[in-house]
């Protein structure tokens, strides 16, 4: 599977996608910057030097960066737009984007020198000779949009003064570069008709990924989550961790049906842990139960028998005493003598006096 920041890339790229995040945030949601007019560029960014050969050049790679002309009051501004994706919070994003602006700017400043020299255009000054920029030479703007695929609110500083360690007076000198960013928690359920593609379904449903009850609402309010293209609906996937499952040959999946899939299989396979550990479980108590029952009714079976077989010795050891006490008298009274007593006992002579306590 791919990762957050490969599927946001491909997904922002789509030229109806880029043109609606930028007509969302610069125009409230008006049509301006046309998708048919968007024209991808190179995003691998370089920054020259200027008047020192040996310095060496920073290259930057930018997510998404495309020409737009963006049509307002029958005028057309040329711009170069560019989108950063973010699955997580950048603290240092204002200087980031800074500097992916900053290399732009001055990636057009060196081609407006090449085309200069390559046209074998005069500088009327010395000025327009030594910068290679000429006094009517004008720049496209850059705008940087950051979006974040988050459901968190974004807490990172949003420009570059809330990154500096300065008093106010400092800061007075210092130009602030704000961050431009689209962050689904700062958007409200109002807002987000202002988008015109799903990319107003995949934020909205990032924003309440991590409020199950809420996004239930969400996806039986909007029919769109009913009907969602697949590579929207892989890219809400993978930036969340839904681990939704569909077929994957499915062009449209519904992701009601997904999650509600999705829940089941997570019952069933509760239900299967569970009786699996009830039975174990109950294994456990039965053969404990069968130990203690086992334990008493032993018991109540060894008094029982020793009872019984107390009473068998008792009556034993009482006739063996009386037969004793019997031939014991009979020898005293002289009718038997010591010998013959020993020999009806069934003991020698010397036992017999120590069992009757006889002296010779």
């Amino acid at each position: 599977m791919a990762d957050k920041d490969t599927v946001t890339k491909e997904y922002m790229q789509d030229n109806a996608v880029f043109a609606d995040a930028f007509n969302f945030y610069c125009y409230g949601g008006r049509q301006v910057i046309d998708p048919d007019q968007l024209k991808s560029i190179d995003t691998t960014a370089i920054a020259l030097p200027y008047g020192n050969s040996e310095t060496v050049p920073v290259q930057k790679y930018r997510d998404v960066l495309k020409v737009a002309t963006a049509k307002a009051d029958k005028n057309a501004a040329y711009l170069l737009l560019g989108i950063e994706n973010q699955s997580q919070m950048h603290y240092a994003m204002p200087v980031r984007n800074m500097l992916y602006d900053a290399i732009q700017y001055a990636s057009q400043v060196d081609e407006a020198s090449k085309a200069h020299r390559k046209d074998s255009d005069s500088a009327e000054t010395q000025a327009e000779f030594l910068s290679g920029f000429y006094k009517t030479d004008k720049l496209l703007p850059v705008i940087t949009l950051t979006v974040y695929f988050g459901a968190d609110k974004w807490e990172a500083p949003t420009d570059l003064h809330g990154m500096l360690s300065a008093d106010i007076e400092i800061l007075k000198f210092v130009d602030n570069y704000h961050l431009h960013l689209i962050a689904p928690a700062d958007i409200s359920d109002d807002d987000f008709g202002r988008f015109h593609t799903e990319l107003r379904a995949a934020l909205k449903y990032v924003k309440y990924s991590k409020d199950k009850k809420r996004l239930d609402e969400v996806l039986h309010e909007d029919s769109t989550y009913q009907r969602i293209s697949r590579k929207t609906a892989d890219m809400i996937n993978i930036v969340t961790g839904s681990k939704l499952k569909y077929n994957p040959g499915e062009e449209r999946v519904d992701m009601c049906k997904a999650i509600e899939d999705m829940r089941n299989d997570a019952i069933r396979e509760g239900m299967e842990k569970g009786l699996e550990q009830g039975i174990e479980k109950g294994i456990e108590q039965g053969i404990e139960k069968g130990i203690e029952q086992g334990i008493e009714k032993g018991i109540e079976q060894g008094l029982q028998q020793g009872i019984e077989q107390g009473i068998e010795k008792g009556i034993e050891q009482g006739l063996q005493q009386g037969i004793m006490k019997t031939l014991a008298g009979l020898v005293k009274d002289g009718i038997l003598t010591i010998s013959d007593a020993a020999k009806r006992a069934g003991m020698t002579v010397p036992e017999f006096q120590e069992k009757a306590e006889l002296t010779s």
